[in-house]
């Protein structure tokens, strides 16, 4: 953006201090302006045919717009997409552990990548993985909706959830429906963000 000096348009369109349209001055009467309010002349528009010029603070301007830069920042949340592995052999009591994993990762606002990975004649049972998952997502509807439908990736069949968000722009309880929870036992504390179970192996 430039500034004072570095404005190089014989004319320009003014606005000043107060906002207000001066209209169409030579340069050396807008800087005038500027200098003599104490203020910079600060190019806003570079338009060859119409360059605009308002007279501010450039220090202030310069401060304000990095101050809402760092709350825009601060303000973003970062989406992860956390996976949960499955298999088509999967107990209860696993899937219900996994259940809960996935449900709380919705409930963080996070995207889920759920996958079954097959294993060797299992290659012939997909009809079954679409099952599973049209099972695991209608046991997460409370808090996920599928985002991406199932598809098979090489061994691997996969689906994404990504978490409901009410009307007014909140998320949804974490809690998922009751038959995919259950009493938490300690394995709970484990992380399983990106690390399939033990019979994932």
């Amino acid at each position: 953006m430039q500034v004072n000096r570095e404005i190089r348009f014989r004319e320009v369109r003014l606005i000043d201090e107060n906002g207000t349209m001066v209209g169409i001055v030579p340069i050396e009467e807008a800087q005038r302006r500027a200098d003599d309010a104490g203020l910079d002349l600060v190019l806003i528009s570079p338009r060859p045919d119409n360059p605009v010029c308002r007279i501010m603070d450039y220090g202030r301007y310069q401060f304000e717009q990095s101050k809402r830069a760092r709350e825009a920042r601060r303000n973003q949340k970062v989406v992860e997409v956390k996976e949960v592995g499955f298999r088509l052999t999967t107990e209860e009591h696993d899937l219900q552990f996994k259940l809960r994993h996935a449900s709380r990762f919705l409930g963080e606002g996070n995207r889920v990548k759920i996958s079954i990975r097959f294993r060797g004649r299992e290659m012939a049972y997909q009809s079954q993985g679409y099952e599973l998952m049209e099972e695991i997502a209608e046991r997460l509807s409370e808090v996920g909706e599928i985002d991406r439908r199932p598809m098979m990736e090489g061994r691997f069949m996969t689906m994404f959830l990504a978490p409901i968000r009410s009307d007014s722009g909140g998320k949804k309880g974490s809690g998922g429906k009751k038959d995919s929870g259950g009493k938490k036992g300690s394995d709970d504390e484990k992380s399983s963000g990106d690390e399939k179970g033990s019979d994932d192996e």
